[in-house]
């Protein structure tokens, strides 16, 4: 199954987890403090990363959360939106090198 991957900078992640939260009807899955929040819903993987060098509330990227992606891959679309394809694990993996 695929779930479409959304990912948004923020300039503020705390107020970013409060408003998604109320959106998505649900609390995020994984807070890094003061850096990340990732959303796994039954239709979408959505993350919002605080990020000062994007502007705020940009798309960081979109991408395919697919349970029989093999390997993590990237490609850029006609127009200019980064998209990646991963399974839960690559995605965890990411995350886990970056933050621990």
């Amino acid at each position: 199954m695929k779930k479409i991957h959304i990912a948004l900078s923020t300039h503020n992640l705390k107020e970013s987890i409060e408003d998604y939260s109320q959106r998505l009807s649900a609390q995020p899955t994984i807070i890094i403090e003061e850096e990340y929040a990732l959303w796994k819903t039954e239709t979408m993987n959505f993350s919002v990363r605080q990020d000062k060098n994007m502007d705020n509330g940009s798309l960081r990227h979109l991408g395919w959360e697919d349970a029989e992606a093999t390997e993590f891959s990237q490609d850029i679309d006609v127009n200019g939106i980064l998209w990646e394809r991963f399974n839960s694990q690559h995605q965890l993996d990411e995350i886990n090198d970056l933050w621990n």
